[in-house]
C-alpha cells in the first residue's frame, strides 16, 4: 500500500486539509528522514517526519499506513508524536507583558487609575532606553 505523504499527514490529522498539508510540504516545512520532500513522496512504515510550525518543530514515526482521514482517537496506531520535551517546554514559556489586574466588570480606569497605569508605563519604558 502506497501513501502519498500529503495524504497521510491529512490522515492522521497533522493539518486540517490536504492542501494545508501540500503547502507545507513544498514551503520546505516538512522533512522525512530528515530531508526535504515533495508532497507526492510515498511514507513508509518507520519514516520520520518533522513538521515545523512557528515556535516548535514537531516530530513523529510512522507506524502504520492509512489513506482515510481518522477519528482522533485512532491516530495513536498510525502515527506516534516523539517531539522532544525540549521543543515542547519552548509552548510554555511565558511572555513578558504588563497585566494590570482588575475585577470583572468593573468598567474602563478612572482618570486617576489611568495616570498611575501610565506612571507605571513610562518608569518601566524610559529607564534605559533613550540614553544618548
Amino acid at each position: 500500500m502506497d501513501i502519498r505523504l500529503d495524504k497521510y499527514l491529512w490522515a492522521v490529522r497533522i493539518f486540517k486539509t490536504r492542501s494545508d498539508a501540500a503547502d507545507a510540504i513544498r514551503n520546505n516545512r516538512v522533512t522525512v528522514n530528515g530531508a526535504y520532500a515533495k508532497p507526492s513522496r510515498e511514507v513508509k512504515v518507520g519514516d520520520q517526519i518533522a513538521v515545523r510550525r512557528p515556535m516548535i518543530t514537531y516530530s513523529y514515526r510512522v507506524v502504520g499506513l492509512v489513506a482515510n482521514r481518522q477519528p482522533a482517537k485512532n491516530v495513536a496506531e498510525f502515527c506516534l508524536n516523539i517531539t522532544p520535551q525540549s521543543e515542547l517546554d519552548k509552548l510554555n514559556v511565558p511572555h513578558e507583558t504588563i497585566f494590570v489586574f482588575r475585577e470583572r466588570g468593573t468598567g474602563r480606569p478612572t482618570k486617576k487609575e489611568r495616570r498611575e497605569i501610565d506612571s507605571m508605563m513610562e518608569g518601566m519604558f524610559l529607564d534605559d532606553d533613550f540614553d544618548e
